[in-house]
């Protein structure tokens, strides 16, 4: 039975490439764990970054065949997308090795430190990285496990998910999509925002107040109207719109690639783009004022803050077409997204890859309201096929229906099946001055698209 971190010493991660398990792997490592595991995406005598970046922290990485599970394992991590019928899980139950999913060892690993879980629906990869970088510049030395990179701790050569640090606080995302949030108990919780995404409203709800029941301290974003339902202490809380909250942004403007506001009487100033960001750069603040920062110092970290990976990743600028790749993928976060790029310049042209037939069949007239709002006359949207990776799914929708009802609403919607004939395809509709977005989540190839239609531009 495992209830602790201290109850095993060499686990071994199944689908140890992806960005939640990578987290948790690294994360272990650094506190002294042997940690391993295996991918289907390490191969044979092929390159692979991921790999190359955990061995180099010192983790065992193995093809998936169960070459890596030995006697001494004695923890099988797995994430929701590793079946019962993979060969390694039944290689473990033969050697009555514990299984255990990746969302229940955080919530050990929370368990063991003054925690701050960052929840919502969208921003929480972008709060998690900024609150950890406000507690890090006030020389806090906090832990991350994160969703995403952060560019300041990629550029040490690191995958940027995760850092082990001396002090107390770890911060964690904590996701709701698979329920697994409720399974954590922080010191802090915080409340970003309740959209549609994977799951109805209803179910939503029913998840975050055993989340905030959970929280000893709970903040919450007081401008946006199911969050602010469960407000603990409004002073505590955050908002941008009026409502009465202890801390409060105010002037927003964003100035090409860079955004300034208020928060209370102290100016904010970060080299990112848009309003979802001073809301992100708020919610840390608050947060941080919990863990007793200043909101001068918040204010100063985060005037050097650096971003996430595919977080409006700005690849650059070429001919006068602003390049940037973003991983939104629901439909908030792509109206979102747009927005962002309006004060850029006088036409965005946004292109999309929905992943799974079901989620966009469950999100179709979100999708199509959400975008259709935020077009302005010169915008267009674009879509390629939805992201297929594997399964049983019935394919019973296509992104072109979303294109026909955008289509329906005249918006200026357009479809190509194959994303690999979109540059041939939208170059005509390319000006002087304009940015094309490039929106789309869990293809691992998306980061790819993004520097091939840079380079090809």
């Amino acid at each position: 039975m495992i209830s602790s971190i201290r109850d095993f010493k060499n686990p071994f991660f199944i689908g140890i490439a992806g960005s939640g398990m990578s987290a948790i792997a690294q994360y272990l490592q650094g506190i002294g764990k042997h940690v391993s595991g295996s991918d289907r995406f390490f191969k044979e005598g092929e390159y692979n970054e991921t790999k190359e970046k955990l061995e180099a922290e010192g983790i065992g990485c193995f093809v998936q065949d169960g070459s890596g599970i030995t006697p001494a394992t004695d923890l099988i991590v797995v994430s929701t997308a590793v079946e019962d019928t993979v060969a390694e899980v039944q290689k473990a139950r033969q050697l009555n090795i514990p299984i255990i999913k990746r969302s229940e060892l955080l919530a050990l690993i929370a368990a063991s430190k003054k925690t701050i879980a960052i929840g919502g629906t969208s921003g929480k990869s972008t709060t998690t990285a900024m609150l950890f970088d406000i507690l890090e510049y006030a020389g806090l030395q906090p832990s991350i496990i994160s969703g995403a990179g952060l560019v300041s701790i990629i550029r040490q050569g690191k995958i940027g998910n995760a850092k082990v640090g001396a002090g107390e606080w770890l911060v964690i995302e904590a996701d709701e999509s698979d329920g697994s949030i409720v399974q954590y108990k922080p010191e802090i919780g915080l409340l970003l925002n309740i959209d549609k995404d994977h799951k109805e409203i209803d179910t939503l709800l029913e998840i975050f107040k055993t989340y905030k029941d959970n929280s000893k301290r709970f903040v919450v974003n007081q401008s946006h109207p199911l969050a602010k339902k469960f407000s603990q202490d409004v002073q505590q809380d955050f908002s941008w719109d009026g409502s009465d909250a202890g801390f409060k942004a105010t002037g927003f403007a964003q100035q090409s690639l860079a955004i300034s506001f208020m928060i209370n009487t102290v100016p904010f100033r970060l080299n990112v783009v848009g309003k979802h960001n001073m809301e992100n750069a708020l919610a840390a603040s608050a947060i941080a004022a919990q863990a007793g920062v200043g909101l001068k110092v918040c204010a100063e970290a985060l005037s050097k803050y650096e971003g996430i990976y595919r977080r409006h990743q700005v690849l650059g600028n070429k001919k006068g077409v602003w390049v940037i790749d973003d991983f939104a993928h629901n439909p908030v976060k792509c109206a979102a997204a747009i927005q962002a790029c309006q004060p850029i310049a006088p036409k965005v042209i946004a292109w999309f890859q929905p992943h799974g037939y079901g989620p966009t069949k469950f999100l179709r007239n979100d999708f199509v309201q959400e975008i259709a709002a935020v077009l302005r006359s010169e915008d267009e949207i674009w879509m390629s096929e939805i992201f297929y990776a594997g399964g049983t799914a019935v394919k019973d929708i296509s992104a072109n229906d979303l294109i026909n009802d955008l289509k329906a609403l005249n918006k200026p919607a357009f479809f190509v099946e194959n994303r690999n004939g979109l540059l041939a395809a939208v170059r005509s509709h390319l000006t002087k001055d304009c940015v094309l977005l490039l929106m789309g989540a869990r293809d691992p190839s998306l980061e790819q698209f993004a520097k091939d239609t840079w380079s090809r531009l």
